[in-house]
């Protein structure tokens, strides 16, 4: 097994280096093993993809922090890449819960993970700023008590929730970045000047972005241009996987044509990835 301490400089590294890199979001080891055998440095869990391979909803609190956990272990030990975690709200409203998580994710062998502003509930799906900021302060205290290095991501979750306002995006991430956040992210961004207004607010920390909307029709060279460091998926490759299975299943159910079948990665070479 690759040390914490490997893995942590790893992931830690590939954020200063120059240039822009993908992190993209397996959603259980076999996934995660193509990844890397794909060439990509590091790897990020997917809650909704993790929500979804489990038959439940994403974002409802449909999935426990012992099952996001033990999901994240099972992608760390699946291959010898830096992993961090989407950690959704820390799965407890008070900076201690997430304390609490940030622990338990470091025991389960990640050296990144993500903490959201977002609450979960609807008459108020976004925490209060002082209460968000208290909580990605407490994250901060932890991380920089662990004996390896942790790279934390702070995300502010408006644009995800019906409230694309920019001017409390921003104040939100520069508040994380103050608390000592070390990677600023804010999913749902699509817009060319919202990621660069984004990107200089924060300088000169790292900054995500969530690829894969159709709404996004920046290239990831339009988007190093812009000054970002990371983009991740999501759900995305998830989906993308569902999607031609659903297809493949929905042509056999209601036509009984065999086409999308055709197109199913041969035995032998998925299995040889699994070796």
């Amino acid at each position: 097994m690759v040390s914490l301490q490997a893995r942590g400089a790893a992931f830690q590294a590939l954020h200063q280096r120059e240039g822009l890199f993908v992190l993209p979001n397996p959603w259980d080891a076999g996934s995660a093993k193509m990844l890397a055998h794909l060439g990509f440095e590091g790897l990020a869990t997917t809650s909704a993809g993790l929500a979804f391979s489990l038959g439940r909803r994403d974002a409802e609190g449909a999935v426990s922090r012992e099952e996001t956990l033990a999901n994240a272990r099972a992608i760390v030990e699946a291959t010898p890449l830096p992993v961090a975690a989407d950690l959704e709200n820390g799965f407890g409203d008070d900076p201690e819960a997430c304390a609490q998580t940030l622990r338990l994710a470091a025991e389960a062998g990640l050296v990144g993970g993500s903490i959201e502003d977002a609450s979960g509930r609807a008459d108020a799906p976004i925490y209060p700023l002082e209460l968000a900021v208290e909580r990605i302060r407490a994250a901060v205290a932890v991380v920089r008590e662990l004996p390896f290095p942790f790279t934390l991501a702070a995300r502010a979750e408006n644009y995800l929730h019906d409230r694309p306002d920019l001017d409390d995006t921003i104040r939100r991430l520069v508040a994380f970045a103050e608390a000592g956040a070390d990677v600023l992210y804010a999913p749902g961004l699509t817009q060319r000047a919202e990621i660069e207004a984004v990107v200089r607010a924060v300088a000169p920390r790292p900054v995500n972005v969530l690829v894969g909307s159709p709404a996004l029709r920046l290239s990831l060279d339009e988007l190093a241009e812009l000054g970002v460091k990371r983009v991740s998926l999501g759900s995305n490759l998830a989906r993308v996987a569902y999607g031609a299975f659903f297809e493949a299943a929905q042509g056999l159910a209601q036509t009984r044509r065999l086409d999308a079948t055709a197109s199913a990665m041969p035995f032998d070479r998925i299995n040889d990835l699994f070796d």
